[in-house]
């Protein structure tokens, strides 16, 4: 699989050794979102509850009135809870003027907005998974405002 972004990443590191920025190219950025928007767990299950993820904040609220039935499954939940972060991020960086994903050094996918306020989706994704607070379009609203 050719991902041109990949080969990139690591150069565009801060000076400190920070996170790694994917913002100066569209193929990045393209790139980025693609990879980190599949999602396919949170797919699947919204799919088998006829939720379509178009990448809205609409399909938050969708997700946000899905009845939790994975918390029952120890072994699911943490996949889940990491797509949902994912997804957020995907629905905020596709929908926010100035958002982008940017990776920490330990590897973790953020939102940094135009601010330069950080988001980290995947531990509210998590969150949402195991309690269901905060609610997706919750955050994405706070988000979306600022």
């Amino acid at each position: 699989m050719n991902i041109p972004f990949l080969g990139h990443w690591r150069k565009k590191r801060g000076p400190d050794g920070g996170a790694a920025v994917f913002s100066d190219s569209e193929s990045d950025r393209e790139g980025v979102a693609e990879l980190l928007s599949e999602c396919e767990l949170l797919r699947s299950q919204a799919h088998q509850a006829g939720i379509a993820l178009d990448d809205t904040a609409a399909s938050l609220e969708a997700l946000d009135q899905l009845l939790p039935r994975w918390r029952d499954d120890e072994e699911s939940l943490p996949w889940l809870g990491n797509d949902a972060g994912l997804y957020l991020g995907t629905v905020i960086v596709r929908t926010v003027p100035g958002a982008v994903w940017e990776v920490w050094p330990n590897g973790r996918p953020v939102v940094r907005l135009e601010s330069g306020r950080e988001i980290d989706v995947v531990v509210s994704g998590h969150e949402w998974a195991s309690s269901g607070v905060p609610e997706l379009s919750q955050l994405y609203a706070e988000v979306a405002e600022t």
